[in-house]
This record gives C-alpha cells, structure tokens and sequence, in this order.
C-alpha cells in the first residue's frame, strides 16, 4: 500500500485511545509528535500487562515472575535488534538518546584537546555532552538544505576529528541528512560516527549495517514507545571499550573488597533495576511501527508535509521554516512577521481557542535558531502517523484567524 488511505487510516487512529477524547465537545489536534508521540493501544496494553501479571525485577531471580519478565526484557532486546538489523549484544536499553549519547560522550575517554565534528543544526542532547568532553568543531552549511557530503569531506580533512556526531533529522528544519553516504565517507577517514536517530527512527527504517556508523541512539517516546525509554546502539567492539556511565546492580560479575569484575556487554551499561514495562512497551511501539511499514508511513507523511507547505503558503505575514527537499518530515516552524510576536502566547491560543497543540519555544536547539535570525522563537507543527490533511486544514484556518486580531 503506498500510503494509508482513508479506511487504513481511520482503523489506526482507533487505535490511539487520546484521541477519542474531546475537550469542550471538540475532538483534539495533536500536532506536537516531534517532541513526543501518542501512544497505541498495542503498547498501553503490553506495558499493564507486566504490572498486572508478572511484576519482578529481571535477572535477579529463579522464581516464576522473575523469569517471565527477564525473558520479556530480553524479547525486546530481539525486538531492537530486527529493527535495527544490528545483534541483541549490541542494543543497550536507555532512559532516552539524550542518556545514550552522554554514554558515548563520556565514555569514549576524550580529552579537550580532541576535535568533535557536528552541525549548527544539532540538538542540545548532541551538542552540550561533547563540548563538555571535548573541542566541538562545525561543518560549514546551509541549515536549511541537506549537508553536502562533499562539504562533510573538507570539513573532515581540515579538522581531523576523532568523532563526528549528527543528527539522521533535524527536529527544527525537518531535513533528513544523507547519513549514509557521510558515515561511508567518515568511516574511510578513521573518524568514529554517532547518529543521533531520535527524529529518524519513528519514520524511517534504520539498517545500521548498510548506514555504517560507529552508535546510535534514540528514544522511545518519539516513536510511540512509552516514556522513560531508549536505544542505544554500538558496534560491539567499541561498546567494549566504553567505560560506563553509571557502575552498580546489574553491571559487575563479581565484586570482592578490593575490586569488582564488570558483566560483558550490554549488561554492564545497563546499571541498576531498568524501566522494564517501558521496555516491553517499546518492544510493542516497535512491532507496531514494522507492521505499518515505513514505505506507508513515508507515503502518508509526505502527503501531510505536502499539505503544511501548500496551506501555511497561503498565509500573509508569516515565515514558514520547512525541509522542500523529499524524503522529509512532515514538520513545520512558523514565525509571524509581526514584531510583537511571542511563540508562547500563539501556542497557548492555539490550544485553548482551538484544541490544537503544536511546540513553542526553540526546540532544544539554540544555536540554529540564533543562526537563523529567529530571536523569538517560533512554533512548530508536526505531523505523524495518525493525523489527517484536514488537521493540517483546520491548523492553517485557526493560525490565520487568530494572526488576523494582530
């Protein structure tokens, strides 16, 4: 199927329960999903299941409930593993990307005076962890258009970095990078490569075999997965070599008074009783995401970026901000032209006039927005799965409505 047509797209979005729910008799617009998507039935489902049926702490015991939810544990390790097309024995389960690429950051042992190659386009989550490990170094480039590989290239020949770290997506922009072909490229240099995949792994399909980089990480709750949960993704032989973040249950051996023995990879970077019903709950977020296919949900979301583009287009006195390069995601940055404007309040209207809810503010990423001149700030529409053409048509009306009291 090439995207989901209207009766494949009423049955999914039964599935999500919030939004069957109305406020002031009017169903809600959920327009915010890049920062944290709704979540099916499937994973609500799986994770009350362990809490009403097999509630244990996982590899600590022998008994029945025990075993269940360490065999549920491991399972959606399995899980990670085919979406990825990586070994279970490099998936690390982590709270978020943001744990996952501070492990990485920290881990790898940097020193201040070794170079960290990134964009302007970066989150905080990928930019903060390494300038506090190292010397962080950018790419010259056009944050509205995809990097050029061929600017990757001069950049990684004229810094000589130990590491290059990106985004696969911007969650400001909507841009999907050439990732692959800039690991390839990377990888030829003996540069170590970190894909930050928070705003890829809900809409694309990952193979980190083929992309070819060093780690990865994401986080769950962008991808439907509950919250509290994440992958991080490394090549075994470097996970191996990371020294952990955090140290205690779960991650030692043997422990005597005068030293400890850490478990082998992935056990000793999981420290501590983990979110295990987070963690089956993702599981479910990602056989739910498989089953859909990425080929449909690529479909019907470039469906909806077409309708951001066409109807905030049609809109006098705003700059909209949006990737026009396909694939892309279905996601938008408006700024009104008027010099009173404040992100904040238009959000707040939005919700509380319409039931629309989209993201204010500057989106974890302060060093693209000062590079783009957007000092207030902006709000930003984005799009999933589960929305329709006729969100996007209500979004734009209610926009233009209230930008006309202005």
């Amino acid at each position: 199927m090439s995207n989901l047509v209207d009766d494949r797209l009423a049955r999914l979005r039964a599935d999500f329960p919030i939004l069957s729910r109305t406020i002031d008799g009017q169903p809600l617009v959920y327009l915010d999903s890049a920062a944290t998507a709704l979540k099916p039935s499937a994973v609500i489902r799986d994770e009350r299941a362990y809490s009403e049926s097999y509630t244990a702490n996982i590899h600590r015991g022998r008994h029945l409930l025990s075993e269940e939810a360490s065999s549920a544990y491991e399972a959606a390790r399995q899980c990670a593993a085919r979406f990825l097309n990586a070994s279970p024995s490099s998936i690390v389960f982590v709270k978020n990307a943001t744990e996952g690429l501070n492990m990485v950051a920290r881990g790898l042992g940097l020193q201040k005076t070794d170079r960290v190659l990134t964009s302007i386009a970066e989150h905080h989550s990928n930019l903060v962890p390494w300038m506090r490990e190292a010397s962080v170094w950018f790419i010259e480039r056009d944050p509205l258009q995809p990097l050029s590989p061929d600017d990757v290239l001069e950049a990684l020949k004229t810094f000589r970095p130990r590491v290059l770290t990106l985004s696969h997506a911007s969650n400001v922009t909507g841009i999907i990078e050439p990732i692959l072909e800039i690991c390839h490229m990377a990888k030829s240099e003996g540069v170590i490569t970190v894909v930050d995949a928070s705003q890829s792994a809900p809409h694309l399909s990952l193979d980190v075999e083929a992309m070819g980089c060093d780690f990865l990480a994401f986080s769950g709750h962008k991808m439907l997965g509950p919250s509290g949960t994440g992958v991080l993704w490394g090549r075994y032989e470097l996970l191996d070599k990371l020294d952990p973040l955090v140290l205690g249950g779960g991650t030692v051996q043997r422990v005597t008074a005068s030293g400890y023995e850490l478990k082998a990879v992935p056990h000793r970077l999981e420290a501590g009783t983990p979110n295990v019903a987070g963690v089956i709950g993702l599981a479910a977020a990602m056989s739910y995401l498989r089953a859909i296919g990425f080929d449909a949900i690529g479909a019907h979301e470039e469906m909806l970026a077409r309708s951001l583009e066409e109807e905030l287009g049609q809109i006098p006195g705003v700059r909209v901000i949006m990737s026009r390069h396909k694939p892309r995601l279905a996601l938008a940055q408006i700024v009104p032209d008027s010099q009173g404007f404040n992100a904040d309040d238009l959000a707040s209207l939005l919700s509380n006039t319409y039931n629309i809810m989209v993201r204010s503010g500057y989106h974890c990423a302060h060093p693209l927005f000062d590079h783009l001149g957007l000092s207030q700030g902006a709000i930003r529409a984005s799009a999933y799965l589960y929305n329709t053409t006729d969100e996007i048509l209500q979004f734009a009306q209610a926009l233009r409505s209230i930008l006309t009291r202005f």
